[in-house]
């Protein structure tokens, strides 16, 4: 019966929807999804909504306003599994930057009538706020990571996404590496893998879309960057491009910060 089924449910938080169209993307393997679990909120596929509780809930988004904080704190009481995916909701996404300005005169900047506005002056990941099961990284993730996940915890087996770099995706393709055949900037060494090395395939350095690897040497990696020739200024943007929340990064990009403002 329907009511037997795991409830499963997808929410939004600050972030641009792309993770919830990576879910839509399983097709097929979305319809093998929706027989054996209870589709129970997902405003995104349906218009069709149940409270909960819930056996899992997937959350894409970073938290940005006060309302989010109270409301990732009700779904994680109606939980038994709650998993983050893409990294608005693992590092906060590009939204982040706001944690490294100046909240009143980015608002004044961005908006007309601030005042009208409420927003918290960071933007942080899900697990800033309440305890998670799992997470998912990507920009957006990876569809079958997803598939993954939720197949291993509707069976009840404990599940954790391999932490490899792109390196080893783009040695698994064969690809001739960017930073050592051609010099250019590249934070696929400090980036955790499950894009398909899509970038460096197209001889272009990964961006870091998928946050970092467990563990990476971010400090490493800018000084070699700066052997290269890259600018302080760049080495720090481009640390902080996509998840500059994220601490391992942050690490890079902390090397030669004080040389980016002086330049």
């Amino acid at each position: 019966m329907e009511d037997q089924k795991p409830r499963l449910a997808v929410f939004k938080f600050s972030s641009c929807d792309g993770c919830q169209l990576s879910i839509l993307d399983l097709e097929e393997e979305l319809l093998s999804l929706a027989s054996v679990v209870d589709i129970a909120y997902f405003v995104e596929a349906r218009r069709a909504t149940a409270p909960g509780p819930y056996d899992i809930a997937l959350v894409e988004g970073s938290v940005t306003t006060p309302e989010e904080v109270e409301r990732i704190k009700e779904i994680r009481a109606n939980t038994r599994f709650l998993i983050p995916f893409g990294v608005c909701a693992t590092w906060g996404g590009v939204q982040a930057h706001r944690n490294f300005m100046n909240f009143d005169e980015a608002m004044r900047r961005v908006y007309p009538h601030p005042e009208a506005y409420s927003a918290l002056s960071t933007s942080t990941p899900i697990w800033d706020h309440v305890k998670v099961d799992y997470m998912i990284q990507g920009c957006p993730p990876n569809r079958h990571q997803i598939l993954e996940v939720l197949t291993n915890v509707l069976v009840g087996k404990k599940t954790a996404l391999a932490s490899n770099s792109v390196c080893y995706e783009c040695k698994r393709k064969g690809n001739i590496c960017v930073i050592v055949a051609r010099g250019i900037p590249c934070l696929g060494v400090v980036t955790h893998d499950g894009c398909g090395a899509l970038c460096p395939t197209y001889d272009r350095g990964c961006y870091g879309c998928f946050g970092p690897m467990d563990d990476p040497k971010a400090a490493s990696t800018a000084r070699q960057w700066w052997v290269l020739g890259v600018k302080p200024a760049d080495i720090v943007r481009d640390f902080r491009r996509i998840t500059p929340y994220a601490e391992a990064y942050n690490k890079g990009a902390e090397v030669y910060e004080r040389e980016a403002h002086q330049s």
